[in-house]
């Protein structure tokens, strides 16, 4: 293939005849998805260590509870004027349906269905670049175990959240633009995940790739087809609760302060584990080196070339678009791992070899769903003894809480306990209210921003991590609180003033 045919093709896609082959090659996909979602499984109690899989399964019980989506927030006394912006209720929704008749074992089942999915769909944007079926199959089996970034818990892409809605269909959003058939298909798409996730803005850039790469050969067709899948998926935004207000729930989370101070907005290397994240910046590493170090020798598609590039520098900017980086970067691999395989490889018998194997994997998947079941459950972070104490005597508290024990303490105790602050930050907390919050999460104490605090909003509870010791000397020895409550990870101090109100609070009741 001469430069000139290498521009004006992509090398991916192809007429309906080339799907179904690819589908015909079922011995590769059942070898993935069963051996991917083994380790899907096995990693379950991960899925769940979210610290916001509680609000958003509390959440959606009120939705269901209320058949309505409530647009002020019942749990806390800092709220204000605020409004609620939840980008994610349709999912919270389903989280509440699938705990009430499944547990957290639904749950769990439900992100490794996603999972296997997102799977299918990779492999098959691999086949149809023309990649063997072993290059496929080594690139799609690193990408699918790095992409969730268990080395950085709980900021997990594979796991208990809304966060997965957006993975699976940035995944299918791609591979619709790569087989180009179904491209009216987007804007349907787009009505479920503008409801089920905030990061349904990554829609357009995927879209923009392709449609931009069109432009440039000019191929009017494609060019006319992915404009109209953009203007539709746009058009479909508005098909949600939020209405255009869903914007302002959307720049409450891109671009604001609070950004700085949660994990998965910060840059790649605040979030970097060793030696856990030795093997995705092996492969980030080895993709920039066969990039350039072929970068004229062979034919790749330009769009997931694109695509990855993108979202390599994103994610050096912002952890949490790395995981996008191992999606997009799949396709490329899979053709420089196949220009140095032996050519024996891509025969007949390792095809054979992945359907037996296969097999074996999908006897496993009940196995391993036995193996780690009673393992499925929340975070330890807030118990529910803790949350027991926590309703017997903090309901007419002022709780000022730790950020992270937020979302577990709306799902145990549904609002009885009232609360400062949680993962929701500036979709549900006022910008006043998190500027004061973030001053006093430090090691050491600012005596002044503790003092203004708990003055300005009245508080007489403090429920803070455990270990905390200059937060222990500075409450209990230095301003006459005491201790009131220790769990495993959390200290609840009190005011002798609210000690006093639950001693009397008790008195009925002995």
């Amino acid at each position: 293939m001469d430069a000139h045919e290498s521009w004006s093709h992509s090398g991916i896609g192809g007429p309906p005849e080339a799907f179904g082959r690819h589908l015909r090659g079922i011995e590769i996909y059942l070898f993935l998805i069963a051996f991917l979602c083994v380790f899907y499984l096995s990693n379950g109690p991960v899925q769940l260590s979210h610290y916001d899989l509680g609000w958003h399964i509390a959440a959606g019980d009120l939705i269901r509870e209320r058949s309505e989506i409530p647009f002020q927030d019942p749990w806390t006394f800092t709220l204000g004027n605020k409004r609620w912006y939840n980008l994610s209720w349709l999912w919270d929704a389903i989280a509440s349906v699938l705990y009430q008749h499944a547990g957290f074992a639904g749950i769990v089942l439900m992100v490794v269905a996603c999972g296997a999915i997102i799977v299918g769909y990779l492999t098959f944007c691999g086949l149809s670049s023309g990649a063997s079926a072993a290059a496929v199959c080594i690139t799609v089996f690193a990408a699918c175990l790095l992409y969730p970034c268990y080395e950085a818990v709980p900021n997990t892409y594979l796991a208990a959240s809304p966060n997965i809605a957006t993975m699976l269909f940035a995944v299918i959003f791609y591979a619709e633009c790569v087989r180009r058939r179904r491209w009216f298909l987007l804007p349907v798409m787009m009505v479920l995940w503008v409801n089920l996730h905030g990061g349904f803005m990554l829609a357009f850039p995927v879209i923009g790739v392709f449609c931009g790469v069109a432009l440039l050969r000019r191929n009017w067709t494609n060019f006319r087809s992915y404009c109209l899948a953009g203007v539709g998926c746009f058009i479909a935004i508005f098909v949600n609760p939020l209405g255009w207000h869903i914007y302002d729930g959307v720049a409450a989370t891109l671009g604001h302060f609070i950004q700085a101070n949660i994990g998965e907005w910060r840059p790649y290397f605040h979030n970097m584990e060793l030696p856990g994240s030795i093997p995705g910046i092996a492969y980030a590493l080895t993709f920039v080196a066969l990039e350039l170090r072929y970068r004229n020798s062979m034919p790749i598609p330009l769009e997931p070339r694109l695509l990855a590039w993108l979202f390599l520098a994103l994610g050096l900017y912002q952890f949490r678009y790395a995981a996008f980086f191992f999606i997009f970067s799949t396709v490329p691999m899979a053709l420089h791992v196949d220009r140095l395989l032996p050519r024996r490889l891509a025969g007949f018998d390792i095809r054979r070899a992945m359907l037996a194997a296969g097999l074996v994997g999908v006897l496993l998947l009940p196995l391993a769903f036995m193996q780690v079941r009673p393992a499925l459950a929340l975070p330890d972070m807030l118990s529910e003894e803790d949350a027991a104490y926590l309703r017997a005597h903090s309901t007419h508290s002022r709780v000022l809480n730790h950020w992270n024990a937020g979302g577990l303490l709306i799902f145990r105790t549904h609002g009885s306990v009232p609360m400062f602050v949680d993962g929701r930050a500036a979709t549900a907390y006022p910008d006043e209210l998190l500027r004061d919050y973030l001053k006093l999460v430090r090691w050491d104490i600012d005596e002044d921003a503790w003092d203004t605090v708990i003055r300005k909003y009245k508080i007489d509870a403090v429920l803070w991590i455990r270990g905390h010791e200059q937060l222990r000397h500075f409450l209990v020895a230095q301003r006459g609180w005491r201790e009131a409550y220790t769990g495993t990870y959390l200290s609840l101090y009190t005011t002798q003033q609210a000690s006093s109100r639950e001693g009397s609070q008790e008195t009925p009741s002995r």
